[in-house]
């Protein structure tokens, strides 16, 4: 957690500090599909280290991650120089009266508060999606490769999409992966839905999961280097890093809720089918599991519509001004 909060704050600030307001987009998008690399690099390892060592792997993997740090943190040491040192050496008087201008920023608040909704949405490719895949298709299901899908789209599509939306403002893009977020809750509920399994070897659930977890990728896509881009440009020159390190806010108060609404949901709809007696109990109990994306898709769409409001508020707003 600690070593997360200098990370993310520091490379999103050093982001803003090496780009201009023409590039800065671009640049996120680099920075998130190189965070993306490294989650799909992570899930890919994962598994095949289970297969070979069993549940010791759960273990071992953080001998993997560790060495992984300390090599990106030999290359960052080694590597990357900046020139660009405004703002560095603040006093704690200065950074508190930096932080108290943040929080004073109702638009940002809010902001922050409306994207809150989606990774609320997002977080259940870890908080609901395991169980939820393994319940309902089965112990041979693989939700470490099934999560990986979401990496690997990122990869191959957020740079493309940040040039695609160049020209459009920031709360543009984000509209379009707000859109966006809903249709995937509703793909991951239809697999419990529809009938005999469409793809030979596949079940439902598992495709209809992945096809969710595509649109939630592109998504993340539309909506994650502008967001970093819009915050950077509300900074003050020399701030960059305290603004976007705030700006993770949403990190905290998602995990917070996503992660308890998923408890009580995965309570109500898709128990561990080793609580029940025999397996027509289970199937029986578990026929509505789907409804826990109902309501996934419900806080995607408030907060598409929440954001929708906000884009047209602030532009009036500015505007005037």
């Amino acid at each position: 957690m600690v070593g997360g909060s200098f990370i993310k704050s520091v490379i999103s600030g050093s982001v803003a500090k090496e780009t201009t307001e023409v590039n800065r987009a671009r640049g996120y998008s680099i920075f998130y599909m190189m965070v993306n690399i490294g989650a799909f690099t992570g899930k890919t390892v994962i598994d095949p280290l289970r297969d070979v060592i069993g549940e010791k792997a759960y273990i071992y993997i953080n001998y993997f991650a560790g060495a992984m740090s300390m090599v990106a943190l030999l290359a960052v040491y080694f590597l990357y120089k900046s020139l660009h040192t405004a703002g560095e050496g603040k006093s704690m008087k200065e950074l508190t009266q930096g932080f108290l201008r943040i929080i004073k920023n109702g638009r940002l608040l809010l902001l922050i508060l409306i994207v809150t909704g989606f990774w609320m949405v997002q977080q259940q490719l870890y908080a609901t999606m395991p169980k939820y895949v393994i319940r309902m298709a089965g112990e041979a299901a693989r939700p470490g490769w099934i999560a990986n899908v979401n990496p690997l789209v990122v990869v191959l599509f957020v740079g493309f999409i940040t040039r695609l939306m160049a020209k459009k403002s920031a709360l543009t893009s984000i509209n379009v992966g707000m859109v966006l977020i809903p249709v995937s809750a509703l793909c991951m509920a239809m697999g419990n839905m529809l009938g005999s399994d469409i793809l030979s070897g596949m079940s439902n659930i598992t495709l209809m999961m992945i096809i969710g977890i595509v649109f939630q990728a592109l998504a993340e896509c539309f909506i994650s280097p502008r967001y970093l881009e819009y915050f950077s440009l509300q900074a003050p020159k020399g701030e960059e890093g305290l603004y976007l390190g705030f700006s993770h806010l949403y990190s905290f108060l998602s995990s917070i809720f996503g992660f308890g609404i998923a408890g009580v949901l995965l309570t109500k709809y898709c128990l561990d089918p080793l609580l029940y007696t025999s397996h027509e109990q289970w199937q029986a109990a578990s026929a509505h599991a789907h409804y826990i994306w109902f309501y996934f898709a419900g806080i995607g769409l408030i907060a598409a519509l929440a954001l929708y409001i906000f884009a047209k508020v602030t532009r009036s707003i500015d505007k005037k001004k």
